[in-house]
């Protein structure tokens, strides 16, 4: 329990690093590019600004991009009852307020959680995740996500999406700029100005990189929490092992995939089947792993 106690506190400090760290990080790439293209430093004031705004929606409206991204539809107990009072019973076992419940229209089996904290959450689940998994499979499923709630998990992993969407759009930018740019700021910039420019176009070819590999940072050991979490949850490891069991024999896309919230759903949107610098690049642990630590426990 301390451990759960424990990972609920560096939650919360990485979220408010993570917001720090993206501030700077997209005023020094900007004052780079500023330098390399001769531009003024109210450039480098106008994206702090902007970076600033970014994160503070990322914190409040975060959520919202997550949800449309994956086309999901808010619902009632009058619209699904199965699934509003699977939620609304684990809410109350978890002892959080109950989230919002929506179903995305897809085949697929998944799910995933997002918002800012346990009072302003969300739970989206896909029809095929209704249809094709048994109650107690579904249960831990959404168990997972709600230990994703509780564990503050959803607050860093919300915020990860904007981050990652902005630097890879401002590195974009910056690369067409560079080539549709005056060569003039590039005659007499002398030694310095020419190093800016590599330093630049480093920066923002590697910029993506960085983004992705905070994004795995953030996500892959909280996977194995989540699903010891939800396992303790419901009192029952197999229920979502099985659902583990059953998302890798049909290793089904999604229709509407994301780069960006891949790291949010209970398993990859994408095809499992990666190997090599696939899996390295995995936004999720093995889960042949994650279903042989589910069936060892002992609850």
């Amino acid at each position: 329990m301390s451990q759960l106690y424990q990972q609920i506190d560096s939650n919360k400090r990485k979220t408010y690093i993570l917001m720090f760290l993206f501030v700077v990080f997209i005023c020094l790439i900007t004052w780079i590019f500023s330098k390399s293209f001769g531009w003024g430093y109210e450039v480098v004031f106008i994206a702090g600004f902007f970076s600033i705004i970014t994160s503070l929606y990322s914190y409040y409206g975060g959520y919202q991009v997550a949800l449309s991204s994956a086309g999901a539809k808010e619902i009632s107990n009058q619209n699904n009852p199965y699934l509003y009072r699977m939620v609304e019973n684990l809410s109350i076992t978890a002892g959080i307020k109950m989230p919002k419940v929506y179903i995305i229209p897809d085949n697929a089996i998944n799910a995933f959680a997002t918002g800012r904290d346990p009072e302003h959450s969300h739970i989206a689940v896909t029809s095929g995740a209704i249809e094709k998994l048994e109650n107690e499979e579904l249960e831990g499923v959404i168990a997972h996500e709600m230990s994703h709630i509780k564990n503050y998990d959803i607050r860093l992993m919300t915020i990860v999406i904007i981050c990652v969407g902005i630097i890879t759009l401002l590195s974009q930018f910056f690369l067409r700029g560079r080539l549709f740019s005056s060569r003039d700021n590039d005659k007499g910039s002398g030694q310095l100005g020419a190093i800016l420019v590599i330093i630049g176009l480093v920066l923002a070819i590697l910029s993506p990189l960085f983004a992705q590999l905070i994004q795995l940072a953030v996500s892959r050991k909280r996977e194995y929490l989540a699903d010891a979490s939800g396992a303790l949850l419901t009192r029952y490891a197999d229920g979502l092992a099985n659902a583990l069991e059953k998302i890798k024999l049909e290793d089904r896309q999604l229709i509407r995939t994301n780069k960006a919230t891949a790291h949010l759903y209970i398993s990859s949107p994408f095809k499992i089947g990666a190997n090599g610098i696939g899996r390295a690049f995995a936004t999720h642990p093995p889960i042949d792993d994650r279903i042989k630590k589910l069936r060892a426990m002992s609850i």
